[in-house]
């Protein structure tokens, strides 16, 4: 585990998105004849969406970064580092001016998300048309279908853990990231979701919500591995060592990340199943 490797041995991006809503554009756009200030719109629109919808989620179109938490992974599955981007300013054009950037720099890696085909990934394409910025290489709209980055079954360019264990979305993931993570041990949601950083935002928690998102992308880094296993790439003694690997990595940067210790505190040990008879507790009843 080391943060000094070469951009070459990069061939993983896995990243985690936090976004926040841009209430001029939303005042623009949903109530352009009623001069609402951006404050008052954002919440007109808000409680809109909860009484339609019962839920205050807005569209991606109306969303901006405010956090963006890369893992940088080897081919041999190891950690190398974890980022956020723009810290400790966290300026929404600047995060995706250096996603981008940073992704032709390490020589394209293959990007790494949970759901980030249905969301990340929209937030950070609008915002680069939004900044002005060419990303050709992600856009190559003139190669062959199957080789553009965008094509959905393109996992070389982009592999959506979402829609590997959904089957491309044959099947409901209930409980999603959070749940896949408690499943092999790991934190998953402990006190914070993504429903809270506008709130954050709000209250000058900028900090806090890049904390929350480099634990998401920590998360996402183990349930890919998990992944790996499913398919084959990693035996589980592989498994076991590039965890033990990490958790020893994660306790050692935890004395200048506090995130580090918060997660650490919320940690589990996946154990294997055994062969003996099932109980009670395990077996469903007739």
């Amino acid at each position: 585990m080391t943060t000094t490797d070469s951009k070459s041995q990069v061939a993983y991006f896995i990243f985690d998105t936090e976004t926040i809503a841009d209430g001029d554009l939303v005042s623009k756009i949903r109530y352009p004849k009623e001069g609402l200030s951006a404050q008052d719109a954002l919440a007109r629109y808000r409680a809109q969406l909860i009484e339609e919808t019962g839920k205050d989620v807005l569209p991606v179109t109306f969303m901006l970064p405010i956090s963006v938490a890369v893992a940088k992974v080897d081919a041999e599955y190891r950690l190398q580092d974890v980022a956020v981007l723009d810290s400790p300013r966290f300026r929404p054009h600047v995060i995706t001016r250096h996603f981008w950037q940073g992704w032709n720099a390490y020589g394209r890696p293959t990007l790494v998300s949970f759901n980030g085909r249905g969301y990340d990934i929209p937030v950070l394409e609008l915002a680069a048309y939004r900044y002005g910025y060419s990303v050709p290489a992600w856009f190559n709209v003139e190669a062959r279908q199957y080789e553009q980055a965008r094509n959905r079954y393109n996992t070389h360019m982009h592999l959506d853990l979402l829609d590997l264990l959904s089957n491309f979305g044959a099947f409901r993931v209930s409980g999603g990231l959070n749940l896949l993570a408690n499943l092999i041990g790991k934190p998953g949601k402990s006190g914070v979701d993504g429903s809270q950083v506008q709130g954050m935002y709000d209250a000058g928690q900028v900090v806090a919500i890049n904390d929350y998102c480099r634990c998401d992308v920590l998360d996402t880094y183990f349930v890919f591995l998990r992944t790996r296993v499913l398919l084959g790439k990693l035996t589980m003694d592989d498994e076991h060592r590039l965890v033990a690997e990490t958790k020893a990595w994660l306790e050692q940067m935890s004395e200048t990340i506090p995130a580090y210790k918060h997660y650490l505190s919320h940690w589990g040990d996946w154990q294997p199943p055994t062969d003996e008879p099932a109980t009670s507790s395990t077996t469903a009843t007739t």
